[in-house]
């Protein structure tokens, strides 16, 4: 970015935000009730139904995905009855107790760190209890796996009475993701990951299967009611305060993304995983996640047998001016993630492995 106290970030989010799109924030101030604004809105949701390859509205608000969590569980999963939480790492986890934490009651799949969701697993659960939702992270940012949404939305699809819930926060625009195609119901994100916007804005893609069960729950909240929010979405407005400076970018990177097109975006970010990997491999620590499944945003990369100082990585990586992730959660140290999501580039990449080398003495 031309500036030498920049450390450019190979995390998992926040990611890197090209200068450009950090520019574009600059715009002069608008007021949220502004003609300016509604056809700024307008512009966005147009470009944002073509990202999640969906007819169904999208609503945009100031929030992170964790709020999107929060307004799923109140406004889809009636009181009186359960949601099927999928559960297989840090975020997961953390949606599951956020259904808990707001009343609902709920069950859980649970798999081993690493492991993926399979449709069968999701089948046999609601051949033996009815759901009001099934509720799955898409990519699981703390572990690097990709649960196979496409075949667990074929097995929820013939349950009339049941939402699918996905969280595709770390997975928008750099897995493949296709909500109308995939009976996606409600999927929710946010901006500071494979999107690569600055942290504040949460999007999400809204059925009216979710609006009609929301209309049927009295205590949706008052911030995350979607209710209000689609109504007053439908005039391109927010019933809240908007990250107005936050959008402004989202309109400019929404044009660059689709010049570059969604799904040479997917691919960019399967052969930079596929580098990667090969990586991973060929230098001795192999990867975290189940192959089949993972992830095309984040590697989890295993360290269980070389064991490197992870501390001492990303410390070497941060007077090469990258910032490094030590892993998450209780796999801390025995992996470490690499973020190869957003704008990155493969050179980008390259040269981010190329100083994992020097410290590893490869």
């Amino acid at each position: 970015m031309g500036n030498a106290n920049h450390k450019r970030l190979v995390i998992p989010g926040p990611v890197e935000v090209r200068e450009e799109i950090l520019q574009a924030q600059t715009q002069w101030m608008i007021g949220h009730r502004s003609t300016a604004f509604a056809d700024l809105y307008g512009r966005i949701h147009s470009k944002l139904q073509t990202a999640f390859q969906t007819q169904n509205r999208v609503i945009m608000l100031g929030a992170s995905g964790t709020g999107l969590w929060e307004g799923a569980s109140r406004n889809c999963i009636r009181d009186d009855k359960k949601a099927l939480h999928l559960v297989g790492g840090a975020f997961s986890e953390r949606w599951a107790e956020i259904s808990k934490a707001n009343g609902k009651q709920i069950d859980v799949i649970t798999v081993e760190w690493g492991q993926a969701h399979t449709a069968e697993m999701v089948a046999d659960a609601l051949q033996k209890e009815s759901y009001d939702a099934v509720c799955v992270v898409h990519n699981e940012t703390s572990t690097g796996v990709t649960n196979p949404i496409a075949a667990i939305g074929e097995v929820v699809k013939p349950y009339e009475d049941t939402l699918f819930l996905v969280d595709t926060v770390s997975g928008f625009l750099g897995a493949e993701l296709r909500v109308d195609a995939w009976g996606i119901d409600f999927a929710l994100t946010s901006s500071q990951k494979a999107f690569a916007l600055p942290p504040g804005l949460a999007v999400a893609s809204v059925s009216e299967k979710v609006l009609a069960r929301a209309k049927q729950i009295p205590y949706r909240g008052y911030y995350f009611d979607l209710i209000e929010i689609a109504k007053v979405g439908d005039k391109n407005n927010t019933p809240s305060t908007p990250p107005i400076s936050i959008m402004f970018a989202a309109d400019k990177q929404l044009d660059d993304i689709m010049t570059e097109g969604v799904e040479n975006r997917w691919a960019r970010h399967l052969a930079m995983r596929q580098t990667t990997h090969e990586w991973a491999d060929s230098r001795g620590f192999g990867v975290f996640a189940d192959r089949p499944y993972a992830s095309p945003t984040v590697t989890t990369v295993d360290n269980r047998v070389k064991n490197i100082d992870v501390d001492a990585m990303a410390k070497f990586m941060s007077g090469k001016n990258f910032s490094m992730d030590k892993g998450y959660g209780k796999i801390k140290g025995t992996t470490f993630r690499i973020a190869h999501m957003g704008d990155m580039q493969p050179e980008t990449l390259d040269e981010v492995l190329t100083g994992l080398d020097e410290f590893i003495g490869a």
